[in-house]
């Protein structure tokens, strides 16, 4: 339940997990806002959110989870943001500002001849921006109203990370994209760009990137209300590690390994060769100098928390073995082969979690090879890990994640937004994993989508969460992202139509499923 309704969680037995929020059983759906139908080029907080939130009370799912709602740069990632505490632009329903007097409706149209089946993210670039840009020139010649409460008001209460956000965006917009580390020395560092007169020079476009975190969390704020008067718990997801290129590194460089003449990276995040990929993955992330997050309490990264925990009900933070012990690459590297592993704040930095927000809900992201450190911090930490029902098939039956070897205190998904649909899992494997998914499931696998749901629901996970693709027996085509992949990711939507294939007797099973299973 979201958190005005459920009980608080129980305290820790001494001795015991930090941690022991997850345990009831539940079911919910990953689907990331940008997927929603409409006719503005991307999915935005609009009708189309209550519409899918109906559709969830009425199958009796109870969670929905999403990816990172951030600003994205290239590449067009959630986990590549400008800011790790700000809202994504994009999202913005543009027909809400018309309501507001501050668009006129045929100030959309370029917008409504984009496709309405994938995003095209250039177009939207060159057609979103100068609208939101001209909603708040509007709004300051005194035309239209303020949709969400006082804007001078928001500004003030998030003025730790509003203003230098604002300013980061309107000098990176000044300087034609360029990432902050090729601007001129005076205004690499937050001190001393806002004591430079450019940044007088940009008061008004300063404004506008702030007006646009107005809209958005306006409006985010709604969708919350939406799901919690239905009963739906909304789970977050945080990246462990901000962009480089991001208002987080430039304001706030101290916290992470960057040379302070140069601004370059010293090292920076990845992990090291495995059985997916013989060159390991370079993420390219600055990395976090964590004795100094140590010596003020880790305070960066309890106002970052709080931040999510105000925009979601749990909190999925992604790649937990990093907080155990992380892959440090010497930077420039062009793969992630050679490096160092080094420690992570360990259990200090949970405590700290738990001494600031006593009732949080995480959920720990811990796929891939883990030591027995990580496991054992998991275990301390009580925090709920994750599982993926296609990494169980093709091995042998003492494969972690085959079902019959889950822990309860987990979280079950078919896949998530880095894999395939099941179907495109299905049609791709090879042959022996077919056969094991065939036999182990008792299934023949001509419904190989609603074959993993249910054994998602059958499982001994107290929460399985279902791609709305899987639901939809969609094939690889609808695939969110593709890791190592530089292009054409994050652009799938759904259509109305297809939304409204899942009601009636789909909607029905799925209650059915729910009682039978305890979910």
């Amino acid at each position: 339940m979201p958190n005005a309704e459920r009980p608080a969680a129980a305290p820790p037995s001494p001795g015991g997990p930090l941690f022991a929020w997850l345990q009831d059983r539940g079911a919910g759906v990953l689907l990331h806002p940008t997927s929603f139908p409409g006719n503005q080029g991307i999915g935005t907080l609009d009708t189309a959110a209550e519409r899918f939130l109906d559709f969830l009370a009425a199958a009796g799912l109870r969670h929905w989870q999403i990816c990172p709602l951030g600003p994205t740069g290239f590449g067009d990632s959630p986990y590549q943001c400008f800011s790790a505490f700000a809202g994504n632009p994009y999202l913005i329903d543009l027909e809400a500002l018309v309501t507001a007097g501050l668009l006129d409706s045929a100030d959309l149209r370029p917008l409504r001849a984009l496709p309405v089946d994938r995003i095209d993210f250039g177009a939207l670039y060159h057609l979103k921006w100068p609208l939101l840009h001209a909603a708040h020139a509007r709004l300051s010649a005194g035309k239209g109203r303020e949709p969400y409460g006082s804007f001078a008001d928001f500004k003030r209460l998030h003025a730790e990370w509003l203003a230098p956000y604002a300013l980061f965006r309107a000098l990176k917009d000044h300087h034609q994209g360029q990432p902050w580390w090729d601007w001129p020395a005076a205004l690499r560092t937050h001190a001393g760009a806002a004591a430079s007169p450019i940044a007088r020079t940009l008061a008004t476009a300063i404004d506008a990137h702030a007006f646009t975190q107005y809209l958005f969390f306006g409006q985010w704020s709604q969708v919350r209300a939406a799901a919690a008067r239905r009963g739906i718990a909304i789970i977050g997801d945080l990246p462990i590690f901000a962009a480089r290129d991001s208002a987080d590194a430039w304001a706030d460089p101290n916290l992470f390994e960057l040379d302070p003449q140069t601004a370059q990276p010293l090292a920076v995040a990845g992990v090291p060769p495995d059985y997916f990929s013989a060159e390991g993955q370079l993420w390219g992330n600055p990395l976090y100098r964590w004795e100094h997050h140590a010596a003020d309490g880790f305070a960066w990264w309890m106002r970052r928390l709080r931040t999510a925990f105000a925009q979601h009900d749990v909190v999925r933070i992604d790649h937990f073995r990093a907080f155990d012990e992380y892959w440090r690459i010497p930077f420039p590297a062009t793969t992630a082969r050679h490096g160092t592993w080094e420690p992570g704040p360990g259990r200090h930095f949970f405590e700290q979690v738990r001494a600031t927000f006593p009732e949080a809900r995480i959920i720990a992201e811990d796929l891939g090879e883990l030591t027995p450190s990580v496991i054992r911090l998991r275990e301390e930490t009580g925090l709920p890990g994750m599982a993926i029902l296609q990494f169980a098939f093709g091995g042998g039956a003492d494969n972690s994640y085959l079902p019959h070897q889950l822990s309860r205190n987990s979280v079950l998904y078919p896949g998530t937004h880095d894999n395939d649909t099941t179907r495109g899992w299905y049609a791709s494997a090879p042959e022996a994993a077919r056969d094991h998914a065939r036999r182990y499931l008792e299934v023949n696998g001509t419904e190989i989508s609603w074959d993993f749901i249910r054994a998602a629901y059958r499982s001994v996970s107290r929460l399985a969460v279902l791609p709305l693709q899987d639901l939809l027996s969609l094939d690889s085509r609808a695939r969110m992202n593709t890791p190592g992949k530089p292009e054409g990711n994050w652009q799938w939507r759904y259509s109305s139509a297809q939304l409204a294939s899942l009601g009636g007797d789909t909607t029905a099973y799925l209650r059915r499923l729910g009682e039978l299973y305890g979910r």
